[in-house]
């Protein structure tokens, strides 16, 4: 898989409407799922306790977080496209986001952006990437929503 290369605004802006790419799949598995547990402080059994989910869970395994999910979209932006001549990119914020289906320990997820709006404030390019997180061979999305980001150039 190739990765988008954007070098300033206009080519920025060609890319509306567009399809910016796929990002390659990437395995949850249960050591991530634990170690994101061990730092956000979340230790819900339905996420590390393997035997509990086995017996009790509707998934009978455990699930990953659905923040780890989300907390994947940087990894994942970063396989997709590379913009050069910047000072920084500063996460802006998410809208309309919602989580369509767990994501199983073990499964693997890749983000799927088109860019669905464009804005040059005085040099300072603020990019609305509709995302989906899919799930390998599930039809169902893990999550989808719409991630601002805002590209300083240099």
């Amino acid at each position: 898989m190739s990765k988008l290369v954007i070098d300033n605004y206009e080519e920025f802006a060609a890319m509306l409407g567009k399809r910016l790419g796929e990002s390659d799949y990437v395995e949850l598995s249960q050591e991530r799922i634990n170690l994101f547990a061990d730092a956000t402080l979340d230790h819900q059994w339905i996420h590390v306790d393997t035997e509990r989910a086995r017996e009790e869970s509707p998934f009978r395994t455990t699930i990953a977080h659905g923040y780890l999910t989300l907390s994947m979209l940087p990894y994942l932006w970063n396989q997709i496209i590379e913009v050069n001549n910047l000072k920084m990119m500063v996460n802006y914020g998410m809208d309309k986001m919602r989580f369509g289906q767990a994501v199983k320990s073990g499964e693997s997820i890749r983000l799927v952006a088109d860019l669905a709006g464009i804005a040059n404030l005085r040099g300072t390019v603020k990019a609305e990437i509709k995302f989906a997180i899919e799930i390998k061979g599930q039809k169902k999305k893990a999550l989808e929503g719409v991630a601002t980001f805002l590209y300083y150039f240099n």
